[in-house]
């Protein structure tokens, strides 16, 4: 069976999605569209496809849709594609606010139709390792978990889109440049449990924060900093930074450039559980692993392609087996209720924040 997708939005990311449709056996690019007549038909041209003039005609033509709108409109639109009973992609984050975005989740469960949420972090082989290496227990008991997205904007970016550093549309660099990381920390330490935070409009004319800091304590008991700006000139590549009582391993652009275990430690570290074996992992360094891929740290141009193609791949394969998709809408509730909390708690002072598990 070939999946016909659909695009809405056109802007930025559209083209990443578009491109991936093309590179999957079992998927085809069937139309775009976009509100701006304009970019729906520069969109259609560039790819080959009919550029609708409606999204009911897109849907009409198309069994699963790429929502590639601005984030506050994530839900909406996405809501109307399961109620016509489409598969449904949505793009980071799956929406600015929890409410609406957990009304979709359930909307397409009682529907029968897959939803993803792009999170194509999670596809990254280094990054999958780090979170092995917590939850089997390799890295011992968890102590510290720490995620810092420092990224640069100019004021040029945000005037691009009159919804761009909107609350309403889009946040700020936490929200829409710092939702990766924050949701690669909180699955590679197992959920966040709390969190208190800080956060400024520092730098330039927007509504929403460009820097951002959070302290966090996990569910498992560790404690960390999640740290997202877009004031960092000249722009840095994503770190993340995990220790246990056995080691240390840190990513930077989804590479891991540092780990280290202790020679010493026990192979079957309780409390989690019997038969764990540490696995014999090199220590890297820059040096010998090239240099951190910079992604979208100073260009929101510079996408994460390959691994949108392969989160897109793995949704198609989940209509195809029907099976839930490797993420899942309920995958993608859960950094979203650590950024409201993020939010909730730098509006109120700092003061401390829980999230239901």
């Amino acid at each position: 069976m070939l999946i016909r997708f659909g695009v809405v939005g056109c802007g930025a990311i559209h083209g990443t999605h578009c491109d991936a449709i093309g590179k999957i056996a079992g998927a085809t690019l069937a139309g775009v569209y976009d509100v701006v007549p304009e970019r729906s038909g520069a969109a259609g041209e560039k790819f080959g496809v009919k550029a609708h003039r409606s999204f009911g005609s897109l849907l009409n033509a198309v069994d699963a849709v790429c929502v590639c709108v601005p984030s506050g409109l994530h839900a909406q639109l996405a809501l109307k594609a399961v109620r016509a009973g489409k598969h449904v992609v949505v793009e980071k984050p799956v929406d600015v606010k929890v409410a609406p975005a957990t009304k979709l989740v359930r909307a397409a469960r009682d529907a029968g139709v897959k939803l993803t949420v792009i999170s194509q972090h999670r596809f990254a082989a280094d990054i999958r390792r780090v979170r092995d290496a917590v939850q089997s227990g390799e890295l011992g008991r968890p102590l510290i978990g720490d995620s810092f997205t420092k990224w640069y904007r100019t004021q040029a970016y945000y005037d691009s889109g009159a919804w761009r550093g909107t609350w309403k549309l889009d946040g700020g660099s936490l929200m829409n440049q710092s939702v990766h990381y924050i949701d690669m920390i909180q699955w590679i330490m197992g959920g966040v449990a709390a969190v208190r935070a800080i956060m400024r409009t520092a730098a330039h004319d927007i509504e929403a924060e460009d820097v951002a800091y959070a302290l966090v304590e996990y569910r498992n008991g560790a404690i960390g900093v999640i740290h997202g700006a877009t004031v960092a000139y000249p722009g840095f590549a994503e770190r993340l930074e995990v220790s246990g009582t056995y080691g240390s391993m840190i990513v930077e652009g989804d590479r891991l450039k540092f780990c280290e275990l202790d020679p010493n430690a026990p192979s079957d570290p309780s409390p989690y559980g019997k038969g764990v074996q540490k696995q014999p992992t090199p220590k890297v360094t820059s040096q010998d692993d090239g240099p951190p891929v910079l992604g979208g740290a100073n260009d929101p141009t510079a996408i994460w392609g390959e691994q949108h193609r392969l989160q897109i791949e793995d949704f198609v394969r989940a209509i195809h087996d029907d099976r839930d998709p490797f993420i899942t809408g309920e995958d993608a509730l859960e950094p979203l209720k650590v950024l409201e909390a993020i939010y909730r708690s730098g509006r109120n002072g700092g003061k401390k924040v829980t999230i239901a598990s």
